[in-house]
């Protein structure tokens, strides 16, 4: 077990918190995380991008010129991709991005990005948020204390914390997850890592 000093609000240290070695003691494995961001990258992606090829756009119907004896090369339709108004070559069409994703891969990723979070010191734990109104202020306040104002911050707060959500949401470079809505690039994406003690120990056990 890995001893992390766990902050109030004020940017003292309350206590200390064992995490679980298996989570947030391990050596990063950088590929892992790496082909996970990827699909998860993927996987987000839309694909529904689309164009038209030269049998889909309207007209060129007729031969615009006769086949020989007018010095031009011969063209048999006014919708072909060199023209005006002509089809795309090889259009985009409706297609899905999706990668498969092992569920061992995922949770090594995220035990991966935790621990390099830990060995980076990009980690910060609080006991509580302790916001009994949404109060923006009192979050920036909250930041500051912790030496974490400016920085690219991924929040994470309980799903029924919603004081919380509501406090930090209009702060700039602050990034709001749920717990179960953590995954590797969003813990990744970021500069610090914020989140209360029981939250902390919640993914040290489901992760293990």
């Amino acid at each position: 077990m890995t001893k992390y000093e766990v902050k109030n609000a004020q940017g003292a240290k309350a206590s200390e918190l064992e995490l679980a070695e298996g989570v947030y003691g391990i050596e990063p494995h950088i590929h892992v995380m790496h082909h996970i961001v990827k699909c998860l990258q993927a996987n987000w992606r839309q694909g529904t991008q689309s164009a038209r090829t030269r049998s889909e756009v309207s007209g060129g119907g007729k031969k615009p010129f006769r086949q020989k004896g007018t010095g031009r090369a011969r063209q048999g339709s006014t919708r072909a991709p060199q023209f005006r108004h002509g089809g795309v070559v090889f259009a985009p069409k409706p297609r899905s991005y999706a990668k498969r994703m092992n569920n061992k891969e995922v949770k090594l990723a995220m035990r991966s990005a935790l621990s390099a979070k830990v060995r980076d010191n990009e980690l910060f734990l609080v006991d509580d948020y302790g916001f009994e109104k949404p109060s923006t202020k009192a979050a920036v306040a909250l930041l500051k204390a912790l030496g974490l104002e400016g920085r690219r911050v991924t929040i994470i707060v309980r799903d029924d914390d919603v004081n919380a959500y509501l406090s930090f949401r209009n702060i700039p470079k602050t990034f709001i997850i749920t717990p179960n809505e953590a995954n590797t690039y969003d813990l990744l994406n970021n500069t610090a890592l914020l989140m209360p003690a029981d939250v902390a120990t919640h993914f040290g056990e489901v992760l293990a």
